[in-house]
């Protein structure tokens, strides 16, 4: 009895040593993150170079003849709208204008006076102790009166016009880029005195291959280089003319906020369309490259507990996107593979998950 005994605590304690040591042997086993091979839409990504252009570039010029009194500002301002970039000599047109106002005062002073023998008229009694002809007269003497202020109240406000088409603004926030007059000159209906530059709203214009046209749509996408990475950019519009030279199309896109860019800026970008078609993907990180050429993938198959063993795989490769690469060749779908900590495995080591990527 007391043999048995023994012999049960040997087999007890022969198992406990390998419980420890197979325990042992899996916490040995390297960590690796693993991920399921997946069959998504393929994407194409088309490295762009482009430039960012302002929405707006008016060259200023004012809209009546005069001498260049006074210019407010210099090249590098940033102004707003409405404020005041140049001022034409207005000198005589103030004059005129008073005359006018004038003229508009003695009008209407001539109205109220028609006005008033109109109504003593029509007071006495047309027929009675005033001719009726004499009432009509005097009718008429209104509306003469009246026509009279109204045409110099045009004028008024023609002049008043005038007056202030001296004082050029601006139509718009931007900086001023170019000055080409200055004071003393005389200058003329479309003569260029400056150029303002709208350096809010940008836009990213880039010539795209005519081929990708028809493939953009609601799921493409454009990523432009800001620093040392890459922002998204919103496409605005694409415009359905191709240059016959280029063979290209433009493509333009708003300027991603807090961007920091500038008119004439070179930018480059990554625009993102589908090709219309599934096929499998691999993470990047799984794909290892070899100096002969060859590309392979490690894949992990399931062994006793948490464990598993890898094998090495050769495969062939598509389109690149996303930090994902199309798999044409060497894999079916549904095998597990090695995403992180395949830099030192060998074929058929048990290894242990340290983490399964989330797709």
């Amino acid at each position: 009895m007391r043999r048995a005994t023994v012999h049960g605590n040997v087999r007890l304690g022969a198992l406990l040593l390998w419980l420890v040591a197979a325990v042992a042997s899996a916490q040995q086993a390297p960590g690796v993150r693993l991920e399921t091979v997946s069959r998504e839409p393929i994407i194409q990504e088309v490295s762009l170079n482009g430039t960012v252009n302002p929405l707006r570039v008016s060259s200023i010029s004012p809209a009546v003849a005069g001498l260049l009194d006074s210019v407010r500002v210099e090249v590098g301002d940033r102004v707003s709208r409405d404020d005041v970039l140049v001022e034409l000599d207005d000198e005589q047109a103030v004059y005129e204008l008073a005359a006018a106002r004038a003229e508009t005062d003695q009008a209407r002073a001539l109205l109220a006076e028609a006005e008033r023998r109109l109504e003593e008229a029509r007071s006495v009694g047309a027929g009675r102790n005033i001719a009726a002809t004499e009432v009509r007269s005097r009718e008429s003497d209104v509306v003469a009166a009246r026509a009279a202020l109204a045409r110099l109240a045009a004028v008024v406000n023609q002049m008043e016009v005038r007056v202030r088409r001296h004082h050029v603004r601006a139509p718009f926030d931007g900086v001023v880029s170019e000055r080409t007059s200055d004071l003393g000159e005389w200058v003329t209906p479309g003569d260029e005195l400056l150029r303002l530059v709208d350096t809010t709203n940008l836009r990213l214009d880039f010539q795209v291959p005519q081929e990708y046209f028809d493939r953009l749509d609601e799921g493409s996408s454009l990523r432009v280089r800001q620093g040392t990475g890459f922002v998204e950019a919103t496409i605005n519009t694409r415009v359905p003319v191709t240059d016959p030279q280029s063979r290209t199309f433009l493509l333009r896109a708003l300027q991603p906020e807090g961007a920091g860019f500038w008119p004439g800026m070179a930018v480059q970008a990554v625009l993102r369309v589908s090709t219309g078609e599934e096929g499998l993907t691999v993470s990047r990180d799984a794909i290892n490259r070899y100096p002969e050429g060859r590309v392979t993938v490690w894949i992990a198959q399931s062994a006793e507990g948490d464990t598993y063993t890898v094998s090495e795989k050769r495969v062939r490769l598509g389109t690149a996107f996303k930090g994902r690469v199309e798999v044409t060749d060497g894999l079916s779908g549904g095998e597990q593979v090695v995403i992180r900590g395949n830099e030192s495995l060998s074929e058929g080591i048990t290894v242990r998950i340290a983490e399964r990527e989330a797709r």
